[in-house]
C-alpha cells in the first residue's frame, strides 16, 4: 500500500494551473524536519488535484504548516544536458492545517523532540475505526507449567506462530 502522513511546512507559495483537459493542480514545495536533531530537512513536491488543487492555493500559503496525506511517486526528468533524473512526489489526497504565520493558530515548531511529535495533528470529527476493530482476536493456548517460563520443547512446539 501506498500510503503517505507528512507534518511538513509549505516553502514555496502553492502554484495553481490547469491541463490541457481544464483540470486545475497545484504545486508547491514542502520541508519536514528529519528524525534526529543531526539529520538534514527534507523537501518534497507536493502535487494537489481537481477542487483540492484550487482549495490549497488559496487557503495555503509559504510558511503555513500542515499536515498532508497522500501517496508517494517517483518522476523521471529529462533534464537540458541530457541525462534523467528520479524526482519523488506527493500526490496530496487530505490536507489538514496545523500553524501559520497567516492563520490564528498559535506557532509551533516542527522539530521532533524525542522521534516526531504530532500532538498538534488535527482530531478527527467522526469516530476513526481501526483495523482492530475488525481483525479477530488471536488466542494462544500456552500450557500450565509450575513455574513462569520453564517449557519443555514440546510444550513450546503447541503454541501457533
Amino acid at each position: 500500500m501506498n500510503s503517505c502522513v507528512l507534518m511538513v511546512e509549505i516553502i514555496s507559495e502553492p502554484e495553481l494551473r490547469q491541463t490541457a483537459d481544464n483540470l486545475e493542480v497545484s504545486n508547491m514545495m514542502v520541508e519536514f524536519p528529519g528524525l534526529r536533531s543531526e539529520d538534514p530537512s527534507a523537501r518534497v513536491k507536493a502535487v494537489g488535484w481537481g477542487s483540492l488543487a484550487s482549495e490549497i492555493s488559496e487557503k495555503y500559503h509559504t510558511g503555513d504548516r500542515v499536515v498532508i496525506e497522500g501517496r508517494l511517486s517517483m518522476n523521471t526528468i529529462e533534464m537540458k544536458e541530457g541525462y534523467k533524473e528520479k524526482r519523488a512526489e506527493l500526490v496530496i489526497s487530505r490536507i489538514f492545517p496545523l500553524a501559520s504565520s497567516h492563520s490564528s493558530y498559535p506557532s509551533q515548531s516542527l522539530e521532533p523532540a524525542n522521534g516526531v511529535n504530532f500532538q498538534s495533528a488535527p482530531q478527527p470529527s467522526a469516530p476513526v475505526s481501526t483495523v482492530a476493530e475488525y481483525a479477530p482476536t488471536p488466542t494462544v493456548n500456552v500450557p500450565e507449567t509450575s513455574a513462569p517460563g520453564n517449557y519443555t520443547n514440546e510444550e513450546l512446539d503447541d503454541i501457533p506462530f
